[in-house]
């Protein structure tokens, strides 16, 4: 079949289940070891239109649903129920585990955000359900439905909506690593133009496979590793993120035993491979069928890159496998990438995150002036195009300041303006950092990127990709901060002497790379910096949670105080 010829997600996936009904679409491993439940796309269409029919009896068209499942195979028909009853899909996961607070404080935001007719969940006990809305009172209010209580048979029933290729289907809530989460409005068709792109890019084909670990309530996890398989005609084998967080090694070895070709995670999920999979643990890989080992959504290492390649390219991992791409949930998704089978490109330390930008509808833009910069220097990145989301939902004004911008020398434009820093550099996209993270003290600017990083290699103590740098005002003076999470997996506990060289190590280190000194060093527990599900610092977060003294500290420095103390007990 051609994926082109669909107009909506609706359409897609009925023509795939049309064109290969009895081919495995969606397998989930449980504990990321084993398969598990498997759908047909056969089955996953005719699921789909079954529930979708019960939805609409509690929500009409345009209504938004709450799609709230823990990782799991009913994730993926109740999604498409949504679209297929000309819902807008709201994914979210139910919260749980140690980070179970920051969940319930997202949960309640986007419930009033996006106010859900309907919640779609799986049956849970009833005293689950209880401390669930215990936890968030929203949910009391709105009626919820058990996709495993709706019969097949209800699939004969389903009426196709009156959806198009400019109709909602879903929200994307914005990870919030700079401010509160905003529902991205996401149609149909910009989903089709953005898997399409991605389609093209990483060269799937009829060989195709693939694996994904992602949170599917995060933009990465939901579209390449849910979504893309639909259009690309793909099986696609799913996995829990905790399984890969507790053992990174079952990523590789699930790609190694299913042949997979497709895959992809953030930088840190590379560089947590490099470190924690044991030389026993990778001893039978083969990871000879890995075509594209895409990573985004976080600033891209090439120390990380030339590392994962130094430990697994002995396992049949290929260099030209890498595509560094660069994306955002307001552009659905992916903006650039570097192609299937060519090999990463860099300026120095630079990644450079796609090709050919500009005929991607990208431009470098001065966030003053509104001028064009030249070839080189470092502005604003602007997009345009099919991908671009239609807004945020219920914020005009937010969504007139940043996706209906124009230059101001040539009124080009509509343009979506992205907050994120890069340059073009020989037809090569790199990206510098955000302009709200960027550190400005003294009038210099500083790159939080640059200093995390030369604060991980100030000591072994200190966690990689675990550490915040930011900037508070303080007496009308920017002031830089620096949190630090330790290593504490070691048999002692640190003594004050150790604490003190890590927090000296970490001043001496960034005052002499940076030229600027931290006024506020902390540091803390494992899992104390905030993050979003795909493992992206939340540096707005962490200031504010310093602020109100809710992040446990273990020592600390202030030069307030001029001295380092270890947090009383």
């Amino acid at each position: 079949m051609s994926a082109e010829s669909s107009t909506t997600m609706v359409d897609l996936l009925r023509d795939r289940a049309a064109a290969q009904p009895q081919e495995r679409a969606y397998t989930f491993m449980d504990d990321g070891d084993r398969c598990g439940p498997s759908l047909s796309w056969f089955q996953l269409e005719a699921r789909s239109r079954a529930i979708a029919t019960a939805i609409t009896r509690h929500a009409v068209p345009g209504d938004r649903v709450l799609v709230m499942f823990p990782p799991s195979i009913d994730f993926v028909p109740a999604f498409f129920a949504v679209l297929y009853a000309g819902a807008v899909a709201v994914p979210v996961y139910p919260p749980a585990g140690l980070k179970a607070e920051r969940t319930v404080a997202r949960l309640r935001s986007l419930i009033a955000d996006s106010k859900p007719a309907l919640v779609l969940a799986s049956a849970c006990p009833p005293a689950q359900i209880a401390g669930l809305i215990a936890a968030v009172p929203e949910l009391a209010s709105l009626p919820w439905l058990d996709p495993s209580s709706v019969r097949d048979e209800e699939a004969d029933d389903w009426r196709a909506p009156a959806v198009e290729g400019s109709s909602l289907a879903f929200l994307q809530y914005t990870s919030g690593s700079t401010a509160s989460p905003r529902g991205v409005m996401v149609t149909h068709g910009n989903l089709l133009h953005n898997l399409r792109q991605t389609h093209i890019d990483a060269a799937y084909d009829e060989a195709s496979v693939s694996v994904s670990w992602l949170p599917v309530n995060h933009d990465m996890g939901l579209i390449n590793g849910v979504l893309q398989p639909v259009y690309s005609g793909c099986p696609a084998y799913l996995m829990s993120p905790a399984a890969f967080l507790q053992r990174p090694a079952r990523w590789l070895q699930a790609i190694s035993r299913l042949g997979a070709t497709h895959s992809g995670a953030p930088n840190f999920a590379y560089d947590l491979c490099t470190r924690r999979v044991s030389q026993v643990e990778s001893g039978n890989l083969d990871l000879s069928s890995w075509r594209v080992a895409y990573s985004g959504s976080e600033p891209i290492r090439r120390s990380t890159l030339e590392g994962f390649q130094r430990s697994f390219g002995v396992r049949g991992f290929r260099w030209e496998a890498f595509s560094p791409a660069y994306g955002l949930a307001e552009s659905t998704l992916l903006v650039t990438s570097i192609p299937a089978g060519t090999a990463p490109t860099f300026g120095g330390a630079a990644v450079a995150s796609g090709t050919d930008p500009e005929d991607r509808g990208v431009l470098i833009v001065d966030p003053v002036t509104r001028v064009r910069c030249n070839e080189g220097t470092a502005g604003e990145i602007w997009v345009r195009g099919g991908s671009v989301a239609a807004g945020y939902w219920g914020r005009a004004e937010e969504t007139q300041a940043t996706f209906h911008a124009f230059t101001s020398d040539t009124a080009e434009g509509p343009f979506l303006r992205t907050g994120d820093i890069g340059f073009i550099h020989q037809a090569r996209l790199f990206i510098s950092g955000r302009i709200k993270d960027l550190i400005i003290v003294r009038g210099l600017k500083h790159y939080p990127q640059d200093i995390e990083i030369t604060v991980e290699r100030a000591h072994p103590m200190v966690r990689p990709g675990c550490c915040a740098a930011f900037s508070v005002e303080q007496d009308d003076q920017e002031h830089l901060v620096i949190v630090a999470e330790l290593d504490m997996r070691r048999p002692q506990t640190p003594t004050d002497a150790e604490l003190s060289q890590v927090l000296a190590a970490i001043r001496i280190a960034v005052t002499a790379t940076h030229h600027v000194a931290p006024s506020i060093v902390r540091l803390v527990g494992p899992g104390a910096v905030p993050k979003t599900t795909s493992g992206k610092l939340q540096r707005y977060l962490c200031r504010e949670a310093l602020k109100a003294g809710s992040i446990e500290v273990i020592a600390s420095f202030d030069e307030t105080h001029a001295q380092c103390e270890r947090a009383a007990s």
